[in-house]
Parts: structure tokens; sequence; C-alpha cells
């Protein structure tokens, strides 16, 4: 068979097993380990187990999946709702101090769980009926929950920047040191909005 026979074949049985109902991650790789096993020499599946193993190996890719478990707790817990009452009620004096609150508490919370659609998810469901409760509009409270969430990609451990670092063989400490700076700023702007 001609490499792309073999490249065509592998790509429509690939779509043919994820359609079937299997996780795209699976179906990638048992497609992948079925052609190579068939099409390749049997030394060369070797590389299988060796690739398996050294990206098992990774700390700081094993830092993800403990970052998202992390998070998972965190967001079905009452820490969220918690946080953002403990915020609500130190600013509540402050003018637009509950908008103010909920920056803050989705910084903290960003800055606990590593991930934007946790923080959200997490914030979003105390902050923003609470918020339209008070007389903030949906537009608005939408809109800070939302601006409050995208720091989950940007404040330390964004998970996002843990596979920045891994694909790019960059330092990790000077990702995250990097992004305080711009994160503080951003914190400022919506503060400032609110």
């Amino acid at each position: 068979m001609s490499v792309l026979s073999i490249g065509l074949l592998y790509g429509a049985s690939t779509l043919l097993v994820m359609f079937a109902g299997m996780p795209i991650a699976f179906a990638l790789g048992a497609v992948a380990t079925l052609f190579m096993i068939a099409f390749m020499p049997s030394s060369s599946v070797d590389t299988i187990t060796q690739n398996v193993y050294e990206e098992m190996a990774s700390i700081t890719l094993l830092s993800i999946p403990l970052f998202i478990l992390k998070g998972a707790a965190i967001g079905r817990s009452r820490a969220g709702q918690d946080l953002y009452g403990a915020l609500h009620a130190w600013l509540h004096r402050i003018p637009g101090g509950l908008g103010i609150a909920n920056v803050f508490a989705c910084a903290l919370f960003a800055a606990m769980a590593g991930s934007s659609p946790a923080t959200c998810s997490a914030i979003g469901s105390a902050g923003i009926p609470q918020m339209r409760k008070h007389g903030y509009s949906g537009g608005f409270a939408a809109g800070i929950i939302a601006a409050g969430g995208t720091l989950g990609i940007l404040l330390p451990p964004s998970i996002t920047m843990i596979l920045y670092a891994v694909a790019a063989e960059q330092s990790l400490g000077r990702l995250f040191l990097a992004a305080i700076g711009p994160a503080l700023l951003l914190v400022a702007l919506f503060t400032a909005y609110a």
C-alpha cells in the first residue's frame, strides 16, 4: 500500500471509531496503535510504550490532572459561593462594590483552579443572581463574570500555560512570573470599570 492510501485509511478509520462513540483521545490512540502493528516493523512498535512512559513521567504534565481535580472539587463545593459572599460583605459599601467583589472572586478562584470555565461556573452561579437582585443589568452581570473568568487562563496556575511551557520547551516558572503583572493589570482595569 502507498503512504497516501494508508493515511486515507487511517483518517477514515479514526473518524469511524469516533462516530461510533469512542472518546477522541482513545480513538486516536487505538487506531494509531493498530495501524503501527499492521503496517510497521515489530521493532518500531516498542516505541509506543517508550513514548507513553516518557510523557507520563513528565512532572509538568502530571500537574494538569491534579489542577483539574482541584478545580472540580472546589467547583462542586460551596467554596466559590463562600468566597463571593465574603468579598461582597467586605466591598458592598464601595460604589460598584458588587461588581468589584465579582472581579476579585474570579481572580482568587482562577488562582486556585487554573481554569477559566471552572471560574465562570463557580463564581457566576452565585454572582449573577446577586447582581441581578441588586439592580445590575443582566448584560453587565454576565459581562463582568465572563471578563473575570478570562483571568483563569492568565493567573498561575494556568493549565494553558502549563501546556504551552511543555510544547514550547519554556520555563514554566518564568511564564507564571511573567503572567502576574498583566493579570493584576486586568484585575485593576475590570475593577475600575465596575
